[in-house]
């Protein structure tokens, strides 16, 4: 009988290098944007993981005198501060964000409908 070299697979892990480096791939911070839907066509833009050490309330001034909207600063348990914005402001939020220099382009993760 012939000796064959045989060479079993073993699973292969994609995560490996993430899970080895501390600022791996899952380590980012994003700050992210959402609509809500209230009732009927209202809805609000939440905004969510801007650093602690910006003024909240001196950009939701701006937010709020850029875009001719109404909105507020509301304390969550979970993730901390939130900017609330009426009606959806998604797309000019990031647009403002990016120009400002608070946050770069591919830290901004957009949700929503």
């Amino acid at each position: 009988m012939v000796d064959l070299d045989l060479q079993t697979p073993t699973a292969f892990d994609p995560f490996a290098e993430a899970k080895d480096d501390p600022a791996g791939a899952g380590s980012k911070d994003y700050v992210h944007i959402r609509v809500q839907q209230r009732n009927g066509r209202k809805c609000l833009t939440t905004v969510q993981g801007l650093k602690k050490e910006f003024s909240y309330d001196r950009i939701l001034k701006d937010l709020k005198k850029e875009f001719c909207c109404n909105g507020t600063v509301v304390q969550d348990k979970e993730v901390g501060k939130v900017i609330q914005l009426q009606g959806d402001q998604r797309k000019n939020v990031s647009n403002f964000l990016v120009q400002a220099g608070i946050v770069k382009k591919d830290q901004i993760k957009i949700h929503g409908f």
